[in-house]
């Protein structure tokens, strides 16, 4: 069996690949280039990939292809139908990133409502040595605990997320599909309307795609902070950074309709505005979280070739 890593370095050079190498030949590449893909794949067995995309255009060609090991959980990246039409398995790795997510999803919520990131450029500038006043309080923040959190996706990272919230003291609501769990459940006009805090944790679909509208955003509550960690498609982007320009909204965002942005997006405009803390796609990216994804890819490598239905979509 010969295994074919395409984007090596989106796991990070500091984890440990020797789980997928000790199942059979594997050939590592640190990226792959679109006009590359149908290369690096064209003998392979079984592809791994984060984030390239792989549909007909660069899969037809690849005779031996049997399995496509997704390094994520999202999967919107692979063309399921086509490869459902081939007999390609297609499996993901769901759960392994929860944590990871929902940490940087509360920390960028508390960095901007406490203007933490502000605060920290006052001291390191100088100005607070040269200001001879022994505090600052402004930017005026807010307890946290006065605030109501909305998490729109009640999957394992919207439900984390919504535990951390209400252990610090946050009024907690949900928008999900299914009624159930320990929060209040509210739709999703409502929860743009009275929250503080707006928390995005799904998966980008048809139905997702675009769900937090300009005319969501523009009903929100003034100061109210918007954070994306999900896809970044199931937002307006012009809207938002209109929004952070106009002072309406803050936002944090960890994921965005194009990676990596280019000086046309939206969010170009937004760059070193004081309520947008912007990060590269790496609230899944903990040492842990890494690790566990990569033995989970070989686990659902060795139970594929063992006749085993283990983590598949396809």
């Amino acid at each position: 069996m010969k295994t074919a890593i395409l984007d090596k370095s989106t796991l990070g050079a500091d984890i440990d690949l020797e789980p997928i190498r000790t199942l059979g030949e594997t050939a590592e590449y640190l990226f792959t280039s679109p006009d590359e893909v149908a290369g690096h794949i064209g003998d392979a067995d079984t592809v791994v990939v984060n984030k390239i995309k792989l549909n007909r255009d660069n899969l037809e060609n690849a005779k031996n292809l049997k399995l496509i090991c997704v390094a994520a959980t999202g999967y919107d990246n692979i063309d399921t139908k086509y490869c459902q039409s081939r007999g390609i398995g297609v499996c993901n790795v769901p759960g392994y990133s929860t944590d990871s997510v929902a940490q940087l999803s509360v920390a960028m919520a508390l960095d901007l409502a406490t203007h933490i990131s502000e605060y920290r450029k006052f001291v390191d500038s100088g100005e607070y040595t040269s200001s001879g006043i022994a505090n600052r309080l402004t930017p005026i923040y807010h307890e946290i605990s006065s605030m109501k959190w909305g998490v729109v996706g009640g999957g394992g990272i919207g439900t984390r997320v919504a535990q951390i919230a209400r252990a610090l003291g946050c009024d907690v609501c949900v928008c999900r599909r299914k009624s159930e769990g320990d929060f209040p459940l509210v739709d999703i006009d409502t929860l743009c309307r009275e929250c503080d805090i707006i928390s995005l944790h799904i998966p980008l679909s048809d139905s997702t795609r675009g769900l937090i509208s300009r005319k969501r955003i523009e009903s929100m509550k003034p100061g109210a902070i918007v954070i994306n960690t999900a896809r970044g498609a199931v937002c307006d982007e012009q809207a938002l950074a209109d929004a952070v320009i106009d002072g309406r909204i803050a936002l944090g965002c960890d994921v965005y309709s194009t990676e990596p942005f280019g000086k046309d997006h939206p969010f170009a405009s937004i760059l070193n505005c004081a309520n947008a803390l912007l990060t590269p796609h790496m609230a899944w990216g903990s040492a842990e979280s890494r690790a566990r994804c990569v033995k989970e890819i070989s686990k659902n490598i060795a139970a594929f070739y063992n006749g085993e239905l283990r983590n598949r979509i396809v």
